[in-house]
């Protein structure tokens, strides 16, 4: 993991273009823990972060959206969760990366969780990470990431997460994540195939299953 950071900022530092870096994944994959050690191995004068959390539809309004899928010949019918990409505003968020790649200043989306905050056109890189980064059109990044996990992985780190510092009700975790699982494998893994860069976690393992950004580095 840290060679493949080593490498991209090596790259990020010696190109003297603008760039723009797409991180993505499975909630509890990685991919935030990632970005944020990215964040701090930059100078901070040079980096500008956007969590595209705020880019998802509110829980309060998904909890009515009830979505028919089949997973291995079996129908299922629940909420539809994060992973669908109806669940994400995706043009707001292409028009703002688009903005970005166009040398625009722009601000965040001010919520009750993430506070506003500038992003200057000055900096020289530009790290768009979560879910929604998966949907949107893949040519606005100059480099994209994609963090996934196993099932029984993600209920770990999630149960911890969650409940912890959500309060999230253990009963209810249990019972949502084989759906929102199924989901993921329906509706976001597919999405996977056009990154740069595939990373798997488990437990405290890691593997990386793809990795083309090293060609671009010769």
């Amino acid at each position: 993991m840290d060679k493949i950071l080593q490498d991209i900022i090596n790259w990020a530092r010696m190109t003297d273009e603008q760039i723009v870096i797409g991180i993505s994944g499975h909630g509890a994959a990685g991919k935030t823990t990632f970005a944020n050690r990215f964040v701090e191995l930059l100078d901070q004068g040079e980096v500008n972060y956007i969590n595209t959390d705020p880019y998802i539809v509110s829980s309060n309004i998904r909890k009515h959206a009830i979505i028919d899928y089949t997973y291995q010949n079996e129908s299922h019918r629940f909420k539809m969760t994060a992973c669908h990409p109806s669940a994400h505003h995706l043009s707001s968020l292409e028009r703002d990366v688009q903005m970005i790649r166009d040398g625009l200043d722009l601000y965040t989306i001010d919520s009750h969780y993430l506070k506003s905050k500038l992003i200057s056109s000055k900096n020289k890189v530009t790290i768009v990470e979560g879910m929604s980064v998966a949907f949107i059109n893949p040519d606005l990044f100059d480099l994209t990431i994609y963090f996934y996990t196993d099932g029984e992985t993600e209920l770990m780190r999630r149960s911890s997460r969650d409940i912890a510092e959500r309060g999230t009700d253990i009963n209810y975790l249990r019972q949502s994540h084989e759906e929102r699982r199924i989901q993921y494998e329906v509706f976001m893994h597919p999405y996977s195939n056009h990154f740069d860069i595939i990373i798997k976690t488990s437990d405290e393992t890691l593997c990386i299953e793809k990795n083309t950004f090293e060609f671009t580095l010769k």
